[in-house]
């Protein structure tokens, strides 16, 4: 019985006597190379154009590895088998040639010669050279035609030289590749390679997006789907084969496109993700990037999810669609543009964000003063979790609605971080506006003007959903109101669900528990007010502005809403909306300013605030509130001529501030003051005086046990309240803890001027509350506030203060030595501090405040508990100091007092006094 190697051979030579038929010739361009001895070739014409698989005469290749599965079990390549194969290839892929073929009557299979370029006679002979280079065996049965006798000679060149698979030097095994046809982790092999673009040839082009490819060196068998697209395949049947029958329009021309560029072509793969069996990964050839030529071809259309997946390039991959949509090609022959045309002044534009909604738009002031909504394209932030969502992010079921106390801020998990981003991020911010798409109106909403934000270049959105703070909406293939930056906004949405992040979190996400004060006001007294009445500032976020001095804060420390009144002023009434069937409402002149003036400068800002007291009905807190610049607001209003003295600040601090501001407004005759007409004061003078005469004021005295901790230059000291000691080591040893626990960053925080931290002291490396006075550099200057020593020190020494300390009032209180003045010979000073230090420096004495200084430490008297010695009248005896010329009526006879002990000074000749009276340097014969 006849073998089909025998058949083979017989292939082209005379049987029987009969002459073979005279063999076809033909032209054509090499399609693939199937082995060393078998190409397919293409037609030069035909979109698919036909093709004819040719076997060479008279030669047999060493076989290929077989792949499991592919029409049998598993086989190896037989030695040399890869390398025949790879002459072929890298000689003929996409190559024009010309060939002749016969097909012998009892063989499936066409066989003939092959030649290089389009002329046989001066062609290359392509079955000539690969048994030259001895990688293919040449069939020696029957009686060889010329044809086959040259292949003989040529083979038997070949193994005298050692050509190839005759080599004697060459160790068989290494010429069989080792093929790893399976993975059981193709998400290592993804990492493995990192991204970086790997070396690998075409095997098998399935469908336009879809190919199988080796990896090398080493030989990863995979199948690839090409990131970022999808082309029309095959339909599959019932039963999941592919349906020939059914041709879905520009398939085979998708297919045939990339076949003529990649097919068996030396490529370059980027592995960017897996899923299920299958990798995705761009492919690189040399005239670019396949999935751009698809899509400009309309061969192909842009897939979001596996798009979320590249490294770069997408924007590209976009741009290559529109390019195709516009033109109108293949796919998309039908393609109507949705997106409406733009004017210039609303498609992009830059201005300053003054206030942020819950999460997804901001307003914007742009540089002509008027204000635009901003909404950012393609997010979604946070949601009520009790409403239904589809897999399309669209709501299915809304919520059911909540009571008219809902805030969606607090309440809506994330929400309120998503808006804190946003905050931080962006008021009083520049930024840059370009607008994507405008949102129709629905559903008893206005339509959106719907923008990509940017500030510093950097993509808001983009932030936002890379920290699980907001959602990508999905959308269908065919609809082109997104973002511009789309694809990126579905890349950062991969990372934060990889991570875990907001949203994406596994952990239950728990609402903001508020204390909203402003609708329970029974706790504001009871509960809240002393502790801010105690605290040096609070830290706030100004949430509502409703007038000029009334507004609504939020105290992150406490977690509480409240109504904030601006003390010391009176502010004028602005105007009210209609609202909930009450009629509009005009406002005061100047109202509306006065509104506009504080909204500016505070709303959602951060500021400090000093509460005071309630108002009469306890429902509101009345205090001051300084800008994140650090102004007084009470003041800022009343300087613009916004605002008026209120008589209730008379008792504040802040009086003397608030009258100048007024005097100046009324001077330059602001806003309300704007038809001010000065009133001549009426001569009180000598009644003033008389009242003087009239009130008898005694000297107090209410000594308080005090330990001096520190002595300035100038004479001033600080003392700590014995009755506090235990307050102040509790403190001291939680905030010790804290910081030992919980160690800061170094670096991490960055002071300001003004700031309360936490401060770690050079000598004992421990962390203390502290003030920070002056920043140079990479130094700062702080003031330990329950201590009163100063330090500089280096700005990476610094922390924030945790808000669980910062409540407390200072414990070191700062004083003046009441009626005593240094002398000006810098000497005499250094003697009179060490001498004053000696006596009372960390010593624990008596202190009574003679006289409170408006904006400047109080002056006081310290005394010995035991003796009753008064320290500074003491310094003045020893003639150390001078006694202090004042005419307080209640000082009159502790200022005799010192004067004698002055004058005793002198008259002995002590210390300062020791050449005689130094007051007299200023009489005329001095000067």
């Amino acid at each position: 019985m006849a073998t089909a190697a025998n058949t083979v051979a017989a292939a082209g030579a005379p049987k029987d006597g009969v002459p073979p038929a005279p063999a076809k010739t033909l032209s054509g361009i090499v399609k693939q190379v199937l082995s060393g001895d078998t190409l397919v070739i293409r037609a030069t014409k035909g979109a698919p154009p036909p093709e004819k698989q040719i076997t060479f005469s008279h030669v047999l290749a060493p076989k290929l590895a077989r792949r499991p599965g592919a029409g049998g079990d598993e086989t190896k390549d037989e030695p040399w088998a890869w390398e025949s194969r790879e002459f072929l290839r890298k000689k003929l892929i996409g190559v024009e040639v010309t060939f002749t073929f016969d097909k012998p009557a009892n063989s499936n299979r066409e066989y003939g010669f092959v030649w290089i370029g389009k002329d046989k006679e001066t062609g290359e002979n392509v079955v000539e050279s690969i048994v030259r280079e001895g990688l293919v065996s040449v069939r020696r049965e029957g009686r060889p035609t010329p044809e086959q006798q040259t292949l003989i000679e040529l083979e038997d060149q070949a193994r005298a030289a050692g050509r190839g698979k005759w080599s004697h030097n060459v160790n068989a095994v290494e010429k069989v590749r080792n093929i790893k046809w399976a993975h059981e982790n193709p998400a290592h092999i993804v990492d493995v390679y990192g991204g970086k673009p790997v070396k690998a040839i075409i095997e098998h082009v399935r469908d336009g997006s879809t190919v199988r490819a080796f990896l090398l060196p080493d030989f990863h068998y995979i199948t690839l789907m090409i990131s970022g697209i999808r082309c029309p395949g095959v339909k599959l049947d019932a039963d999941g084969k592919p349906d020939l029958s059914v041709k879905v329009p520009f398939a085979d021309e998708a297919r045939y496109y990339v076949e003529t560029r990649l097919l068996q072509r030396d490529v370059e793969i980027r592995l960017e993700s897996v899923n299920n069996s299958n990798f995705i990964g761009s492919i690189l050839y040399p005239k670019g990037n396949i999935a751009e030529s698809l899509l400009r071809e309309g061969l192909a259309k842009c897939v979001d999810w596996s798009m979320a997946v590249m490294k770069t390039g997408a924007d590209k991959l976009r741009a290559a669609e529109r390019v195709a949509k516009e033109k109108r090609l293949r796919q998309w022959q039908d393609y109507q543009a949705k997106t409406p045309a733009f004017n210039s002044k609303e498609k992009d534009f830059g201005g300053t964000v003054i206030e942020v909604f819950n999460g997804d738009a901001v307003n914007v002031r742009l540089s002509n003063g008027h204000v635009k909504k901003v909404f950012f394209s393609s997010i979604r932030p946070p949601r009520d979790q009790r409403a239904v969502v589809g897999t399309d992010g669209e709501e299915i079921v809304k919520a059911p609605p909540r009571g008219k106390n809902y805030r969606p801020l607090y309440e809506i998990p994330h929400m309120f971080d998503a808006r804190e981003f946003l905050r931080k991020k962006l008021i009083n911010k520049k930024v840059q506006c370009n607008l994507d798409y405008i949102s129709p109106p629905r559903e008893n909403f206005p339509e959106k003007y719907c923008y990509t934000v940017l500030i510093g270049g950097q993509n808001v959105a983009e932030a936002m959903v890379a920290k699980g703070l907001a959602t990508c909406v999905r959308y269908r293939q065919d609809d082109d109101q997104r973002s511009s930056a789309y694809d990126q906004l579905i890349a950062a949405e991969q990372q934060a669900i990889k991570g875990l992040k907001g949203l994406h979190a596994k952990k239950d996400n728990a609402t903001l528990r508020v204390n909203d004060l402003t609708v329970d006001h029974s706790r504001i007294k009871v509960q809240y007010l002393p502790s801010w009445q105690r605290a040096l500032r609070s830290e706030a976020i100004v949430e509502f502005v409703a007038s000029g001095s009334r507004l609504r804060i939020f105290v992150p420390k406490d977690s509480c809403l409240v109504t904030f009144l601006l003390a010391g002023i009176s502010c004028p009434r602005s105007s009210r909306p209609a609202l909930n069937g009450v009629p509009a409402q005009e406002g005061e002149p100047f109202g509306d300013e006065a509104l506009t003036f504080t909204r500016e400068r505070v709303l959602q800002r951060d500021v400090s605030v000093h509460i005071d007291t309630t108002d009469k009905a306890g429902s509101s807190v009345i205090g001051w509130l300084w800008t994140d610049a650090g102004a007084n607001l009470s003041v800022a209003l009343v300087e613009e001529g916004l605002a008026e003295v209120h008589f209730s600040a008379e008792k504040s601090e802040y009086y003397r501030l608030l009258k100048s501001a007024e005097d100046r407004a009324k001077a330059a005759k602001k806003n309300i003051w704007a038809n001010y007409v000065e009133q001549v004061p009426e001569e009180k003078v000598v009644v003033e005086e008389e009242k003087e005469e009239k009130i008898l004021v005694e000297r107090k005295v209410n000594y308080e046990n005090v330990i001096v901790t520190e002595i300035t230059e100038t004479l001033t000291f600080f003392a700590q309240s014995v009755e506090n000691g235990p307050k102040l080591e509790t403190l001291m040893s939680k905030l010790h803890a804290d910081f030992h626990g919980n160690p800061p960053i170094a670096g991490s925080y960055t002071p300001k001027r003004g700031d309360l931290v936490a401060a770690q002291f050079t000598l004992d490396n421990q962390w203390y509350r502290a003030k920070v006075e002056r920043i140079q550099g990479s130094n700062a200057t702080v003031l330990y506030i329950d201590y009163g020593n100063k330090e500089t020190l280096p700005t990476n020494r610094l922390a924030a203060l945790p808000p669980a300390f910062s409540s407390e009032k200072p414990y070191a209180t700062e004083y003046a030595l009441a009626l005593v003045a240094l002398p000006a010979d810098n000497e005499d000073k250094e003697e009179a501090l060490r001498a004053f230090s000696e006596d009372v420096l960390n010593h624990k004495v008596q202190l009574n405040v003679e006289l409170k200084v408006a904006g400047a430490p109080n002056l006081a008297t310290l005394h010995d508990p035991t003796t009753k010695t008064d320290f500074g009248k003491q310094l003045v005896a020893e003639g150390l100091v001078l006694a202090e010329k004042r005419r307080e009526r209640k000082l009159k006879d502790l200022v005799e007092q010192y004067r004698a002990a002055q004058e005793a000074a002198l008259a002995s000749h002590l210390a300062i006094w020791k050449y005689g009276d130094i007051t007299q340097d200023d009489t005329p014969e001095f000067r």
